[in-house]
């Protein structure tokens, strides 16, 4: 399993290098090092819709701006933008769908596809403009992209996930074990992405505190609908279950919970390509301060607190009400707190899924454009 995961990395990492020579610059700055832009104050975003990204404080408040802003600026021409997306299922996902649903990016003179793409086939399509941006998470693969010449950029967050949530690494129990002494050497571990995903990080603390670390386990890349069945099943020893999933299993013997992402630091959101860094970053402005003011609308705090809205988000998302229910709502959070980059590369070098040097931040994490859509000059 270890050998076959090697290789599957390996082979991805060739195919973003070469689509990389077809994507790099003519120079070696980064496209999106572009001139600075005139950052004005917004309205109702002015006390809280800008948080100190070195607050690594768990129960650190997100921003957020009053309901319904930032206002929307709408573009003089309209713009079409096609996002990628690995699935639509997902609660994280929410915002985005909601923002289409409910016209926001309309509002923006933007006409917003979702696309459904998996990592590895989209990012090639991000670095060249066929796409315009990616709701994903910086995945190793992701950074051996840029490494290799990508013009592509973590431009905000998703979530954080509330305290009460036990969303992370679940395994099934051996005959004797408890979750304090389950040891996971030797397991196959079910996740949608393999070593090169961001959950890499936590999972790595997970694996420590359990006497394992990632090159102990083999990983079995599974599709999101076949993870729980996997673990359920036999197919896999332990799996990385996301909200509403561990619902499933929460308060049976034969399952444990061993950790989750860390609270108050999300670990993926947008993507940007040169298409909107560089080319059109006031449409890239434009479709932030619509999917903030989303946030801020619909999901400022316990959106799940309304029986109404719960309703119409299981609707939206094609889930079942009760389990949606069943789960804390997510603290939806745009902002990027700083240094999460240098903590993913450290586990996806740890795991030998990364080639090349860690990034700096710089070369990975743009802030500037969500900044600007909340009116922060940074």
């Amino acid at each position: 399993m270890r050998t076959r995961t090697t290789t599957v990395t390996l082979l991805l990492a060739t195919t973003l290098l070469a689509s990389a020579a077809c994507a790099k610059h003519d120079d070696n700055a980064p496209a999106s090092a572009a001139k600075p832009r005139t950052i004005t104050a917004v309205t109702g975003c002015t006390a809280h819709g800008w948080t100190d990204p070195a607050d690594l404080a768990p129960d650190r408040a997100p921003a957020r701006c009053d309901k319904n802003t930032p206002a929307p600026k709408p573009l003089a021409k309209k713009r079409k933008l096609t996002i990628a997306t690995g699935t639509l299922a997902a609660e994280y996902v929410a915002p985005l769908e909601l923002a289409v649903q409910k016209g926001e990016f309309t509002k923006e003179n933007l006409d917003v596809e979702l696309k459904v793409l998996p990592t590895p086939d989209a990012l090639p399509l991000l670095a060249k403009g066929d796409i315009d941006a990616q709701w994903a998470a910086p995945e190793a693969a992701v950074m051996n992209g840029i490494n290799g010449g990508f013009d592509i950029k973590w431009v905000a967050g998703n979530f954080s996930p509330a305290p009460a949530s036990k969303s992370g690494l679940w395994v099934r129990l051996k005959d004797g074990e408890t979750a304090a002494s389950a040891s996971l050497k030797g397991d196959r571990m079910g996740t949608m992405i393999g070593k090169g995903s961001v959950i890499s990080y936590p999972m790595e603390k997970a694996l420590k505190d359990h006497g394992s670390s990632l090159t102990d386990i083999g990983f079995q890349q599974l599709g999101s609908a076949d993870v729980l069945t996997a673990l359920q099943n036999g197919g896999v020893d332990s799996a990385w279950l996301l909200d509403p999933i561990w619902r499933k299993v929460d308060g049976d013997a034969k399952y444990a919970f061993l950790g989750g992402q860390p609270l108050g630091e999300p670990l993926g959101g947008v993507l940007f390509g040169p298409s909107l860094l560089n080319k059109d970053p006031d449409a890239g402005v434009a479709f932030l301060r619509a999917y903030i003011r989303t946030v801020n609308t619909y999901f400022a705090g316990d959106y799940k607190s309304d029986p109404a809205f719960t309703a119409s988000l299981a609707t939206l998302l094609k889930t079942d009400e009760a389990i949606l229910k069943s789960t804390p709502s997510l603290r939806m959070d745009w902002e990027i707190r700083k240094g999460t980059t240098d903590r993913l590369q450290k586990s996806y070098l740890d795991a030998g899924v990364m080639k090349g040097s860690a990034l700096p931040e710089d070369r990975t994490v743009d802030r500037s454009l969500y900044a600007e859509a909340v009116g922060h000059k940074q």
